[in-house]
This record gives C-alpha cells, sequence and structure tokens, in this order.
C-alpha cells in the first residue's frame, strides 16, 4: 500500500493535531512535554524555522516545521523509539528518523556560533570571575571533565566503545563555567579511551596546550603579593597535571595543605558534574543505550549540547556575576620554567595560597 490506513489518519489523529494546541495553553504540561517553555519553543522556532520548512509537491504535503521540531524534542525529551514515537505521530518510522537526524544538524548549524562560541580573552575573564565567586578559586577557567553516553554497541566495533564502567559509549567531554553552561566540548572518542587521552588527543587539549584560546596573562592571586599564576583548568584525577590544568594531589601523599586543595579544587570542579546531571536529566535519551549508529548519536549529543546551553541563556535564573574581576599589577617572576617543574610550582602556589589568610575560606580552614 502506498500509505498504511494508521498513517493516512495523521492530519485528524495524530499527537501534533490532537495535543500541540492544548499543551500550548498549558504551560507546565508544555514545558512537561518539550522540556522547555512556551516562550523558548518559539524562539528556538524561529531561529530554526528554515531549515524545517519543506515544499509541498504534487504527491503530497511536506510535514509542517513545528510538527517537525516537536517531533524531535519529543525523542530528545523521551529517548523514546522511532518505533513508538511512529505510533503517536501517525508518521512513517523512517520518516521520523530523517526528521530527527535533519533537525538536530540544523539545530547545531544554527545554534553553534551563537550558545558556543570560541571565548575571547573577556569571557575568560568573566568566566574566571565566576569561580571566583562562586568557589573561591582564582585564575580559574573552567571546570572539565568527560561524560560517557550509552550507546548500542556497534557493528563490528569489537571492545572500542567498552568502557571501564562496564556498558558501551561514546564520551562527551566538556568544560563547563558556573552558570553550568558548557564553553568548548569534544564529542564522539571511544568509551574505552581515557579522559587523559582524549583531552590530549582533542582540538581542546591542542587549544590549550599551546595557548590557542586567546586565555589571559598569568596574574596575581587576589589579594597577594606573590608571583603571577596562570589562568587553568580544573580536572579530576583522570586527567594530567600541566601548567594550564590542575587536578587533585594523589590520595597516598595527603597532609592538611595537600587536602585543603583537594577540598578547594573539588568546589570548583563540581559545575561540570552538576552541567552533566542537568543535561542528562532534561534529555531523557541518554537515560538508556542510544538505538543509532555512532555518527548519528554524534548528532544527537551535539544538538542536546547547544539546546543545554539555549536553554540556560533564556531560562535559568540569571547570576549576579555582572562585575570582571581585574587582576592586580605587579608581582614576582611568572612562574615558568620547565613544563614538569612549572605545573607542579604552580599547584604548590595554589595550596599555599588557599591556607593562608587571605585565600583561605571561614567554613574550612
Amino acid at each position: 500500500m502506498w500509505v498504511h490506513p494508521i498513517v493516512s489518519q495523521r492530519a485528524s489523529k495524530g499527537v501534533f493535531v490532537g495535543l500541540y494546541s492544548e499543551l500550548r495553553a498549558h504551560p507546565q504540561k508544555f514545558f512537561s512535554y518539550c522540556r522547555m517553555s512556551v516562550s523558548t519553543f518559539d524562539l528556538l522556532f524561529g531561529e530554526l524555522r528554515p531549515s524545517l520548512t519543506f515544499q509541498d509537491t504534487n504527491m503530497r504535503r511536506s510535514v509542517s516545521p513545528e510538527e517537525r521540531l516537536l517531533i524531535t524534542l519529543r525523542y530528545l525529551a523521551t529517548g523514546n523509539s522511532f518505533s513508538s514515537l511512529h505510533f503517536d505521530f501517525r508518521m512513517g518510522t523512517s520518516t521520523i528518523a530523517g526528521v530527527v537526524r535533519a533537525i538536530c544538524s540544523a539545530m547545531w548549524l544554527t545554534l553553534k556560533s551563537s550558545v558556543l562560541p570560541h571565548p575571547t580573552r573577556q569571557q575568560w575573564l568573566d568566566i574566571a570571575q565566576g569561580f571566583l565567586e562562586r568557589a573561591q578559586f582564582p585564575n580559574c577557567i573552567g571546570a572539565l571533565d568527560g561524560k560517557h553516553i550509552p550507546v548500542k554497541k556497534p557493528l563490528n566495533s569489537g571492545s572500542q566503545y567498552y568502557n571501564y564502567k562496564q556498558f558501551f559509549s561514546v564520551v562527551l567531554l566538556a568544560l563547563a563555567n558556573t552558570n553550568y553552561r558548557f564553553i568548548i566540548v569534544d564529542i564522539g572518542s571511544y568509551g574505552s579511551t581515557a579522559d587523559a587521552r582524549i583531552f590530549m588527543a582533542s582540538r581542546m587539549g591542542r587549544w590549550l596546550q599551546f595557548d590557542q584560546l586567546d586565555v589571559p596573562q598569568p596574574a596575581s592571586l587576589p589579594g597577594s603579593t606573590g608571583p603571577p599564576a596562570p589562568y587553568v583548568a580544573v580536572g579530576d584525577e583522570a586527567f594530567a597535571l600541566s601548567s594550564h590544568l590542575m587536578r587533585p594531589f594523589p590520595q597516598r601523599s595527603l597532609d592538611g595543605k595537600r587536602r585543603n586543595f583537594n577540598y578547594r579544587l573539588s568546589r570548583a570542579r563540581r559545575f561540570v558534574e552538576c552541567a552533566f546531571g542537568i543535561f542528562s536529566n532534561k534529555w531523557w535519551v541518554f537515560q538508556l543505550a542510544i538505538q543509532l549508529a555512532p555518527q548519528n548519536v554524534n548528532v544527537v549529543i551535539k544538538a542536546c549540547v547547544v539546546l543545554h546551553n539555549y536553554i540556560r541563556t533564556y531560562e535559568a535564573t540569571p547570576d549576579e556575576d555582572t562585575q570582571v574581576y581585574s587582576p592586580p599589577s605587579g608581582g614576582e617572576a611568572l612562574l615558568l620554567g620547565r613544563s614538569g617543574y612549572a605545573r607542579l610550582r604552580v599547584r604548590e602556589l595554589l595550596a599555599d595560597y588557599f591556607i593562608s589568610p587571605i585565600g583561605s575560606i571561614p567554613f574550612h580552614q
């Protein structure tokens, strides 16, 4: 048959016709269904509309732009299979798969430049000010971590996607700020690859290593007259220590100063963990193994990354971090030299600062 009888009734009995207008009349239900408010949906639709609109033909009418976006958001919000959405929207399974793939690609291409831009030096300073005020960690340009996205085992992949948590995955590596927004991401590495290796092989890692991110020059720590310290990202023990990436001291050699440093670093690092939590709890497609080919999984992750930042822009409670911290000038010689020695000196400098009267915090001496 040309069109299945169930599908042929889409114009009269499909979810879009029967439910969409009612959802818009009840904002809380709309938010539950689409994971965003009506106003944010309308803003998003306005930006994506040129990519959502297709021409009608003599054989059939094209799927409306609003329905294409609703199908995609419902898939991302629930992780329901295309077969399940086929019965809800009364649309062919292959059509739904094509719609989701196309709209996710359009989201990434359309929104990336506005919600995931290459940071400027002033934006790095804004980020550092946020970490100083909210985590009491100075000269920090972001919290770094990786998240394993569960996937169905790809054909003929062996153990490439099998991670240490004993499931198949691809890795989303992200640098996040204190507003729980992603600053830079790397998507699609094999689940079996360690976070440190992914970071060093990624463009993010190379940009940071070769000073291609326009990161501000080293600056004195607040209230300190000691040597200027470089701006750094913070990560967990899975990452290698460098002059631009701080990790905790090993557990086997902790004293009071080092334990305090690890505590202060964890206060800064929690923002990327929270960002991942917000990300995966909003888009339930990441709660179970995604039943798509790896290249399509990457498209879905990219779409959710830009949607995450887009929604944080328009719906999150704005922070009061409006003033940019201007580090004091002066100080002693920079902490430069051989890379291995320099990175240890940077960590020791921060550890000493955190136990000093000007760098300590009242509730953790």
